[in-house]
């Protein structure tokens, strides 16, 4: 079991939630195998100074939808940064990078901020 600590001050939010689902996925040990969630721990650090590239915080959109007709919500990045943190932000992202199986929530159990 290995602690990977990831500074985000200054660095790309895309390739900062990538690197961490390949860790929590267990890639980076020699011994892995698709089957187990892994037991390697990602502790986050400076997750405000995350940067967006572009215009990404006017133009990215969230959607989500009630399944009733007329209901899909829209929302952009810099109104969830607003109402729920770039910890929330960044949680997502690595949510659906991470495999949609049984192991995903363990595996997103073992990311933590600081």
């Amino acid at each position: 079991m290995a602690d990977y600590i990831i500074d985000c001050k200054d660095k790309r939010f895309g390739r900062i939630a990538s690197e961490i689902a390949v860790i929590l996925q267990g890639k980076k040990n020699p011994g892995w195998e698709p089957r187990l969630a892994g037991d390697d721990r990602v502790i986050v650090k400076n997750v405000k100074q995350l940067s967006f590239s572009g215009n990404k915080a006017s133009q990215k959109i969230y959607y989500s939808h009630t399944t009733q007709i007329g209901h899909l919500k829209k929302r952009k990045l810099k109104d969830v940064l607003e109402k729920h943190g770039s910890q929330y932000v960044l949680k997502k992202a690595v949510l659906n990078m991470l495999p949609k199986n049984k192991l995903r929530a363990k595996r997103i159990r073992r990311l933590i901020f600081e």
